[in-house]
Order: C-alpha cells, then structure tokens, then sequence
C-alpha cells in the first residue's frame, strides 16, 4: 500500500477532512461560548396563577447554564416541571439573546385523598388551593379512573339538582359517593353506572317524596334500592 500513490493520496486528503472538520468543530464551539451569546433575557409565557416569580428566578439561576446556543434545554425544563402546580413545560430560543418559557399549569378538578390535587385528566399533583372541592380517594393508580367515574357521576346528579362531594372507590373495587347534601350512596362493584342512572330516574316519584333528610341509599339490589332517612326509626326503606 506504502508504493500505491494514489491511495495514499485518498487517505491523507480524508484524514485532511476530518481535521478541519474537528477543527471548525472546536472553533464553533467556542464561538457560541462567547459572552456575546449570552442570555439576557427570560420571559415566561403563558395562563400562570401559581408559579411565583421566586421560582422562576431559582430555577434559572440554578438550571439555565451556558449561552444562547449552549443552554441546556432539556434538563431546563426538566427542572420547571419539578415545581408545583406546573404541568408542562416548553422552552425555546429566541434570538438573539432571550429565552422563552411557555408553562402550563395545572388546573385543579378535586383533592385526590388528603394531600394531593387532581385535574380533569385525572393527573395528580402537588399543590394547595383554598376553594371547596370534592375529594377522590381510591387505590394506588386509580386515579384517572376515579376522576372519570367523578365526572360521570357529578353529571348524572346534577340532573336532580345535586353534586357529588366525595368519591372512593375501596381497594375490593367498590364504589361509594357522598352527595352535597350529606347522603352517602353505596353503588357497589358492578354496572354502577347504571345503578345511579337508575336512581336519577326514579328519584323525583320516590326518594324526592319521602318526609326527612335522607342519610344513606344503597343502590346494590337487583331490583330497586333501599333507603334510609333521619326519622325512620326501624330501619331501612326499601324503594
């Protein structure tokens, strides 16, 4: 091969190449480093209610390394999302120096058990808000069923003039809902939500007529429901 010019030739032409190629490699890596490039500016965009300004200036500080070029964006936004009440995050460059945050947060739908919020995609999160909103419980990764079933159901009371205050669903897959007027409804396991549709139904020739506060309905009979109500002493009444 040391006798064949012409590949020697080929070969000291390619090893040519690949070192003006690390070359202008490096050299644009050091063109983007300058503090020209720098940052200047970060904008945060978006319906923001929650994220204060002090965690927008922390996260920078701590996160947005480099210049204009350099920046770190994934684990930039990595970071944001970390926070509170934020759902998603979107960063772009925008030149010639400034940034831009695009945020979403969160909206809260209901409390998910005692220390967590919940969306309407049935996400939870962390965060604390001041309004009256229903609580959701139920077992680990049940979530967004539990959030669904909420708004199924909240929709289907609502056709008597009521809401749903709080939902569990116990770890044997049986449902339970609390309306805002304190009555409490045993839906059971199976076809729930049939048995609510069907007490809807029949609620204004039944239940809508019974003298006192009704306490607790149980809706787990094949045929019909029982209820029960402040001033009957005897028990149950069935419907």
């Amino acid at each position: 091969m040391w006798n064949n010019t012409a590949a020697l030739n080929r070969i000291s032409t390619g090893l040519s190449v690949v070192a003006i190629g690390m070359l202008l490699g490096a050299l644009a890596w050091r063109v983007a480093d300058l503090e020209v490039f720098s940052l200047r500016t970060v904008e945060v965009v978006g319906d923001v209610k929650h994220l204060t300004r002090e965690q927008v200036r922390t996260t920078v500080v701590r996160e947005l390394r480099g210049t204009f070029f350099t920046v770190d964006l994934r684990g930039a936004r990595s970071a944001f999302e970390e926070l509170p009440w934020v759902r998603r995050v979107e960063l772009r460059r925008r030149w010639p120096s400034a940034l831009e945050i695009f945020v979403e947060e969160h909206r809260e739908l209901a409390r998910w058990g005692k220390a967590s919020l919940v969306n309407e995609r049935g996400e939870v999160f962390d965060g604390t808000s001041d309004r009256r909103l229903p609580v959701l419980t139920g077992p680990d990764g049940s979530n967004v069923e539990v959030t669904q079933n909420y708004l199924r159901f909240d929709e289907m009371v609502s056709r008597i003039g009521r809401q749903v205050h709080r939902v569990r669903l116990s770890e044997r897959r049986a449902w339970q809902l609390e309306l805002d007027d304190g009555t409490l409804i045993k839906l059971g396991r199976y076809g729930v939500a049939d048995r609510l549709d069907g007490f809807v139904a029949a609620y204004e020739r039944s239940v809508a007529e019974l003298k006192g506060k009704v306490r607790y309905v149980d809706l787990r009979y094949v045929n019909g429901f029982a209820v029960r109500v402040e001033e009957n002493k005897r028990g149950d009444k069935r419907v």
